[in-house]
Formats: C-alpha cells, sequence, structure tokens
C-alpha cells in the first residue's frame, strides 16, 4: 500500500506532465514532425525539418528547444502561446523521441 500511495504521488506529476505534452505536440508539432518525430510527413519533408529522434535535436539543451518553441526557428512558427508549463511538457515530451 506504500509503494501504491508513494508511487502516486512520484508518478503522477510525470504522467500528467508526458500527458499534457503529448496533447500539445499533437495539436502544435504532429502536422509537420508527425506523431513519431522523424518529420516524415508531407509538410515536413518540404520544410526539411529535423528529426527530433536525431542526436542534432537532443544534444540541444533544454533552454535552447524552449527558445525554439517560443521564438520559432528557421521555418517553424513561434508559439508564444504556450505557457511555461507547457513549454517544459514539450521540451520532456521531445526529449522521450530520443528513448524510442
Amino acid at each position: 500500500m506504500v509503494v501504491a500511495i508513494l508511487a502516486a504521488v512520484f508518478l503522477g506529476p510525470v504522467a500528467k506532465a508526458d500527458d499534457s505534452g503529448g496533447s500539445t505536440y499533437k495539436a502544435k508539432c504532429a502536422a509537420c514532425h508527425g506523431p513519431d518525430g522523424k518529420g516524415e510527413t508531407p509538410t515536413g519533408k518540404s520544410m526539411k525539418v529535423k528529426d527530433l529522434a536525431s542526436d542534432e535535436v537532443q544534444k540541444l539543451s533544454d533552454a535552447d528547444l524552449s527558445a525554439a518553441l517560443v521564438n520559432g526557428k528557421g521555418k517553424m512558427p513561434a508559439y508564444k502561446t504556450l505557457t511555461p508549463e507547457q513549454v517544459k511538457s514539450l521540451v520532456a515530451y521531445i526529449r522521450s523521441f530520443a528513448k524510442k
């Protein structure tokens, strides 16, 4: 029972962050980067978007990824309406592509 309580306390916020990151990703990013982050959508191919699992993307700092999300980068639009929590969750979601 103690383990279940600790799991709920420690894993609950992580699961929620991953879910909101996934929801934001689907709404804002998947059209170009695709559901798997590979960028193999028609729009992604035409814009030559980066594979989010690539070393090039994954080596970026959280601050650099956050700045790209909020300010845009290259052909990627800026998403200035994202809350800091959405940006943090989205960065965590992008990091999850490296693990797949």
